[in-house]
This record gives structure tokens, sequence and C-alpha cells, in this order.
């Protein structure tokens, strides 16, 4: 964050780069992140589970290929769904308006949504380590406590859009217009926000669980042959501007895809889950070779 700030203020105010100032910064401050684990990783901040490079690392390696490609395949298919909200958004009447409000809406969203991302990679370890412990209760233990945690906090945020709405824009602009149309977009901001702090545990809890082909096959249904449709119509055919593009988006892709990951979570055999975990973990263990 230090490097990221530092950065930023150094290209876009001091050299003036501005918009092209704004995009090196990302990309640098994401390499430095990259780096930084490495460095942490093989400077020995994780004895436990780092002790060398060693061939080891590829026994095994087509499994980890197939279910790292699902898991990208999964998280870009979610990610490029709000980017085509924007996109569509940008062809709509009146356009910098409604993308100037939507921006300052996906803002807000993505950094209050940073607290269900740790979550997601909490949520997905610590099941993905119960499982693998043949322990099936404690794994949907984990499961529950994370989903109720991030609610509770999704539920605070709620309101406090419900509460600010158009006013939390201020930290962005001043322009009345924009503060308008914000203040028209806060309801679905905070639905957003509360469907958010679900949505991204059930999704590690996917990955802990190693369902993640299936997920993706949920977000490709639910967010393209649902959710942009349904935007599309509600924004264009209905002609609600941006509001019925997100409102289609949300209700139409998030809200289904939630509904069958937590209908897919609440149906689990968590002890069935543990048994096949453990099935792996000893199939694993007996194709690596002793030293």
């Amino acid at each position: 964050l230090v490097v990221h700030v530092l950065v930023s203020w150094l290209l876009v105010y001091g050299l003036k780069l501005g918009l092209v100032g704004t995009a090196v910064t990302i990309n640098f401050s994401w390499w430095v992140l990259v780096f930084g684990l490495l460095i942490y990783t093989v400077s020995g901040g994780c004895p436990l589970t780092w002790t060398g490079f060693s061939v080891e690392a590829f026994s095994g390696l087509w499994e980890f290929v197939k279910l790292s490609a699902a898991s990208g395949l999964m998280l870009c298919l979610e990610n490029w769904y709000y980017r085509i909200l924007i996109v569509m958004a940008g062809n709509l009447e009146n356009a910098k308006i409604a993308v100037d409000a939507l921006s300052v809406c996906m803002t807000i969203n993505g950094w209050e949504l940073m607290i269900p991302l740790a979550f997601f990679a909490g949520s997905g370890v610590r099941v993905a380590n119960e499982l693998g412990a043949g322990n099936g209760k404690g794994a949907k233990f984990a499961t529950m406590v994370a989903v109720v945690t991030s609610v509770i906090i999704g539920l605070f945020f709620w309101v406090l859009i419900m509460i600010f709405d158009s006013k939390i824009a201020l930290i962005f602009t001043s322009s009345k217009a924009v503060l308008k149309e914000v203040k028209k977009l806060s309801v679905l901001l905070a639905f957003s926000i509360l469907l958010n702090s679900v949505q991204p545990i059930l999704s590690g809890v996917a990955v802990g669980s190693g369902w993640q082909s299936y997920v993706a096959y949920v977000n490709l249904g639910c967010y393209y042959l649902i959710g942009l449709p349904l935007g599309f119509l509600m924004g264009r055919g209905f002609n609600q501007g941006v509001m019925g593009i997100w409102a289609g988006m949300i209700f139409g892709g998030t809200a289904i895809q939630t509904l069958i990951l937590s209908i897919m979570t609440i149906r689990c055999d968590w002890d069935k889950e543990a048994e096949k975990a453990s099935m792996h973990i000893k199939k694993w263990a007996e194709e690596t070779p002793e030293h």
C-alpha cells in the first residue's frame, strides 16, 4: 500500500502522466507484491512449507495445473463480468455521467470487497486443511463461521451505504450530476455489497473443496447466459439505463450464482469430501519420491 501510494503520487502528480501513470502504477504494484512474496518465501519466511527447490515439485503437476486453470477461469469470468458492466454503461445516452457514477460505486464496492476476499482466501485454506485432515465437521464449521462473520460485516456496510447514499461519493467528486446518479445507484450498491459478503466465501469454500471446475460452469451460466442478457434487456430494452443494466446483472447473475453456491454448500456431504481429500493426499504421498 505504501509503495502504491508513493508511486501513484509520483507518476500521476509528480510526472503528470495522468491515466497512463495510473495504469503503470497498478502494474508496478502487482509486480512488487509478486516479487515481495517470492523473496519472503525463499528467504525462510515459510520454513515448514518451503524447503527449497526440488524435482518433487513436478510430481502430480497435471492435477495442480487442472485445478489452477479452473480456479483462474472461475475468477476471470467473475472479474470480466463487472468490467463488461462498465462497457455497457459507456454505450448509454449521457454515458459520461453514467460511467462516472458507476465507477464511483464500483470503487466503493471494490474497497469493501477486500474484506470478503480475505475471507475467500482464509476459508479456502481452512476448509482444505480440515478436509485434508479428514475432519468434515471442522470444514463445515469453518464455512459457517466465515459466512456468518462476513455477512455481519456486509450488513454493517449495507446500512452505511443506505444511510449516506450519495454523500459517500463526495470522496471522489463534487459534481452534482454525478452525486445525483450515485444516489440512484446507492441501493444497488448496498445490495451488491451484501451479496458480495456471501459469494466470495462460498467461492473460497469451493476452491478449498476442489470444486473449481463446477463453479466455473456456474459462473459462466449465471453471469453470461442469464445476467448479461437480463442486464441488457432491462437497461436497453426497458430503457432503465445504468440502473437497469446493473440490477439485471446483480439479480440475474450474482444473486443466482450465490443461490446455487449456497445450495451446493448446504447439500455437501462433508464427511464424504473429507474421505476424498484423504484419498488424494495418500495418492500424492505414494507418488512423491522418497529421499
